[in-house]
């Protein structure tokens, strides 16, 4: 945004201190994050940066770290890459593994949490609703709650779900539905944020509009509702599916050796031998972070878009 001609000297400098304000506090933020993408194609088994890398020499930079997520944990890593190598990738290689339970896990969590988020959302909205803002306040209060008294007390109900609930059932720790659950719980207070963000300039008279015209409340729902929503739903989702891919803590109370995900298996590298392989792995969710939230402020601006606001 340019100065206006009557701006004075003294706004003039507080104009252009800001920006450096900015800058700073910009650099100060990303540089932690962005500091791990050259460190991951450092050809030496460091964590730091090496003489060669620092004086741009092409032999003090290489993709092992990130061929070595293939390769970890298969049964004949030396072998000729062809469809053999690469089944053998796929079904052994332990990053490849944690990369698919993170998918799946984060897939189906991320299906429930939108679908109880997103009907959460459409209730608390309605004005008749009662205890509106306790019940809001009980939703997401995952959010606010430490992860560590959550995953304790998900720990503790999953042993034994039943036999709290006074039946006879099995546990849910150590399988993939417990796990889902788990992340299920974590996503669906931004589920409910967004959607009830979406749903603050939605029109409550096109509801009565559409009941008076003769549609039913599920032809209202898909046709009226769910279209001027969608982009407030999709952004939660992705939040949500960011949350359940991201998350450690309550897999390590939770999953057993099969739901090994990416955070658990990075957690573990970490712990037992310290690879820069981690690095390469940090620096692929740096990218998946940033497309997801490219994403994200896409939709926002539609949603602004379809409820009339202007001026982003």
């Amino acid at each position: 945004m340019a100065l206006p001609i009557y701006a004075s000297p003294l706004e003039r400098v507080w104009h252009y201190a800001y920006i450096v304000i900015c800058v700073a506090v910009f650099l100060f933020l990303i540089s932690p994050i962005l500091i791990v993408i050259p460190l991951s194609f450092n050809a030496e088994p460091y964590f730091t940066f090496t003489e060669k890398m620092l004086t741009f020499d092409p032999a003090g930079y290489s993709m092992r770290w990130y061929d070595s997520l293939l390769t970890l944990g298969m049964q004949a890593p030396e072998a000729p890459r062809d469809g053999a190598w690469w089944s053998d990738a796929w079904t052994n290689a332990t990053w490849v593994k944690a990369a698919k339970n993170s998918l799946i896990i984060g897939f189906w969590a991320t299906v429930m949490a939108t679908v109880l988020g997103t009907l959460a959302a459409l209730g608390l909205s309605r004005p008749e609703m009662p205890y509106r803002r306790l019940i809001m306040a009980i939703l997401i209060s995952p959010m606010i709650v430490p992860i560590i008294i959550i995953a304790t007390g998900l720990f503790f109900f999953y042993s034994n779900p039943c036999a709290i609930l006074g039946t006879q059932c099995g546990r849910l720790t150590s399988t993939y539905l417990g796990v889902i659950m788990a992340h299920a719980t974590l996503g669906i207070p931004f589920v409910i944020i967004t959607v009830t963000a979406t749903l603050s300039g939605f029109d409550q008279s096109l509801i009565r509009a559409s009941a008076s015209l003769g549609a039913s409340p599920r032809t209202t729902f898909f046709k009226v509702i769910m279209p001027l929503i969608l982009p407030g739903v999709i952004s939660g989702a992705l939040f949500a599916f960011v949350t359940s891919f991201d998350e450690v803590v309550a897999v390590l109370f939770i999953a057993g050796p099969d739901q090994q995900t990416i955070p658990r298996q990075m957690w573990n590298g970490i712990r037992e031998a310290i690879s820069p392989a981690i690095l390469a792995v940090a620096t692929i969710l740096v990218v998946i972070s940033i497309a997801l939230l490219a994403t994200v402020e896409l939709l926002r601006r539609r949603s602004d878009r379809l409820r009339g606001v202007t001026g982003v």
